[in-house]
């Protein structure tokens, strides 16, 4: 670490810096307090994710009957992702992810060939594999918030115990130096 100088210029740095650290340490302790907020919020809306997919599995569940008793047609084939669109944006100056939509492979049946369930169970497959799309995006979504989380805090706890003392304790030796 460099010393400093005993100076009537340094002490000026020097007050200049505290000044700076002091004016920028509200705008972080803001940033992680949003950030704590959407990271509450993002684990709050995975929880209702996974309850609303639970849902859905329970309900294919009791399509499972059902599925046994026509073969010639795969309910898990009509619900094979083809692509997961996501849009991005700004939270605190980071960008996260959000679902924007699921695009299934084309699938095709006779009409006159299967029971009339069968565009229901079709459909809450679809939903199924839809959730569990939104569930990865939700998570991904979690954990950038909480590294960008992690990195503004360890920010805040720099210049809260560290920069400022030390900025402070160096003001002082100076002062009383050349008084």
């Amino acid at each position: 670490m460099a010393e400093i100088k005993l100076t009537k210029n340094e002490l000026r740095d020097q007050q200049k810096k505290l000044e700076q650290l002091e004016k920028f340490l509200p705008v972080m302790q803001l940033k992680k307090a949003m950030l704590q907020e959407e990271v509450l919020m993002a684990h709050q809306e995975i929880n209702a994710l996974l309850e609303q997919h639970q849902d859905s599995l329970q309900k294919i569940d009791g399509l499972r009957g059902l599925m046994n008793d026509l073969e010639a047609i795969d309910l898990e084939g009509a619900a094979r992702v083809r692509t997961v669109k996501k849009r991005f944006e700004n939270i605190a100056g980071i960008e996260v992810p959000y679902l924007e939509s699921v695009e299934f492979e084309p699938f095709s049946y006779d009409l006159f060939d299967t029971a009339a369930w069968t565009d229901g169970a079709i459909l809450i497959w679809q939903k199924a594999m839809t959730l569990q799309a939104a569930i990865v995006v939700a998570q991904e979504k979690k954990d950038i918030l909480e590294k960008e989380l992690r990195e503004v805090s360890i920010r805040v706890n720099l210049f809260e115990k560290v920069l400022i003392p030390k900025t402070t304790s160096h003001i002082k030796k100076i002062k009383i130096f050349l008084a």
